[in-house]
């Protein structure tokens, strides 16, 4: 099936009062927990993705992706206006945003960051939606010892490369792998660490898991920081949609920055923060301004802001297309198309392309409403700024209760969440990161059966993963990779610099 047949089936999923909708409202929904401090995307996924498991396909995925496409536009606006990223990936942002607010341009700058998101998530969308299914077509060639050295190569990836420790990466991923096992082993029927416990059957419930670790460890961490009762000063700002033809006067800028945000976010780990500093560095080594970089620069915005929303984009194709997700948001977003009931992959493709062109559509209208609202309501944006603490936390904290126990009307589940917001806290206090425990829970289970399904099929042992010339590439490149990042001196020196410009 071609692409454009692949868009034609998924037109009859999307175009539906409750899919464009669901859409809308997780763009809106994504703006507003990005622009609040300490949330972000990852967060807005993880507080929904109960909600969507009671929903169709299409309409819950195009209203995760909506957030997950907000979310990472979001916290320009408080960077812009407070100087305080709503997300990590506006960091790079405040670096021109806050200078040109200061020199009273806060509606211009915030106008050229809806702007530039919205038009570089279009080219990522874009570039998703012609190369997933070349890639996907490509894979449906794998056998289970490629798919174990793919899955291999995730882990790998995110385990290490998105995270400053290789080390404590590795620990946590670990953490993640060691969880799945718990449950029924698929092979032999047998019981794996289940202690008796009747509700470790089938392992613990990814939902409970991801919004204990992240939503309820933030929490924690906010309580903990304090000034629950501070309302923050916010200015009154008005944007104009003239502001898409400011961005458009980038357009080298613009076309360049989205190309790193795209190719730095269909790497797996490298994700959203990388390419936006990166984008920076490009942009500031080889763009003429008449205010330098740093002091209010309209290119720095358009930079940072079109890169991270083009790695949305980016990260989704090898999350659709081989089953690794790109960052932590796609991993989550994997886990809720599993929670629906397809398996994000190459059979994807080949057994549910009207799922697939529904997502891709969903994503494209996600970037459409993304412009119109960050445009029409950025007052409104601002205005949420002003929310105390007091009331935001109970109101997180509820949703997340609710949320969980709504999925099987399990007290046990509101332990799991308690028991990993506890250890999401603990970890996330010594700088360790939670992102591998997630991928080690989704992933994990594909590397073990498909590993298994290889020595089965192998009658030389573990050689059958170098005797395919595929899956023997997939585990050089394996190899090279743990190579790599046990040697990390010259890449962690490059990473500094960048951030540091």
């Amino acid at each position: 099936m071609s692409i454009f047949d692949t868009l034609i089936a998924g037109s009859g999923l999307f175009f539906t009062p409750l899919a464009i909708l669901l859409t809308l409202v997780g763009c809106l929904a994504g703006l507003i927990i990005g622009v609040l401090p300490g949330l972000g995307p990852l967060m807005g996924i993880v507080l929904m993705m109960p909600v969507a498991f009671y929903l169709p396909p299409i309409p819950a995925m195009g209203m995760l992706i909506a957030i997950f496409v907000g979310g990472s536009c979001g916290g320009a606006i408080s960077a812009i206006v407070l100087r305080i990223p709503g997300t990590p990936l506006a960091a790079a942002t405040l670096l021109d945003g806050y200078p040109m607010a200061q020199r009273g341009r806060a509606g211009d700058a915030i106008g050229l960051a809806v702007s530039s998101s919205a038009l570089g998530g279009i080219f990522g969308g874009i570039v998703l939606i012609f190369f997933a299914p070349v890639l996907a077509g490509f894979a449906l060639r794998f056998a289970p010892p490629e798919y174990f050295a793919l899955a291999l190569l995730g882990l790998i990836c995110i385990a290490v490369v998105s995270q400053e420790s290789t080390i404590k990466g590795f620990l946590t991923g670990a953490l993640g792998l060691l969880l799945a096992t718990i449950g029924t082993d698929s092979f032999s029927q047998a019981n794996r660490f289940t202690f008796g416990q009747y509700q470790l059957l089938n392992g613990f419930h990814i939902v409970a898991v991801v919004v204990g670790l992240f939503a309820l460890s933030e929490m924690f961490l906010q309580v903990q920081s304090g000034r629950l009762d501070q309302k923050p000063k916010v200015q009154k700002i008005t944007v104009s949609f003239k502001s898409l033809f400011m961005a458009l006067r980038h357009k080298t800028n613009l076309l360049r920055s989205s190309i790193i945000g795209t190719f730095f976010g269909a790497l797996p780990g490298a994700g959203g923060v990388m390419s936006s500093f990166t984008a920076y560095a490009v942009a500031k080594a080889n763009g003429k301004s008449d205010v330098p970089y740093g002091q209010g620069a309209e290119g720095g915005v358009v930079a940072t802001e079109s890169a991270n929303n083009a790695a949305c984009g980016g990260t989704l194709i090898p999350t659709l297309a081989l089953a690794i997700p790109g960052d932590a948001s796609s991993a989550v977003l994997m886990g809720a198309l599993l929670l629906l009931g397809f398996f994000p992959g190459p059979d994807l493709f080949e057994r549910n392309p009207d799922v697939v062109g529904g997502i891709f559509i969903a994503y494209i209208f996600a970037n459409i409403f993304l412009f119109i609202l960050g445009i029409l309501l950025t007052p409104v944006f601002v205005s949420v700024l002003k929310l105390k603490k007091k009331f935001l936390i109970p109101l997180v904290l509820h949703l997340c209760v609710v949320g969980v126990f709504a999925l099987q009307s399990s007290v046990f589940d509101l332990w799991v969440m308690f028991g990993f917001g506890v250890l999401g806290y603990v970890l996330r206090k010594f700088d360790y990161p939670l992102a591998p425990i997630v991928i080690g829970l989704i992933l994990g289970p594909i590397a073990e059966s498909n590993f298994r399904r290889s020595l089965l099929m192998s009658d030389d042992g573990a050689m059958v993963f170098f005797d395919r010339p595929v899956s023997a590439l997939i585990m050089v490149v394996n190899v090279l990779l743990i190579i790599l990042v046990l040697l990390p001196d010259k890449w962690r020196v490059w990473k500094t610099r960048v951030a540091d410009i």
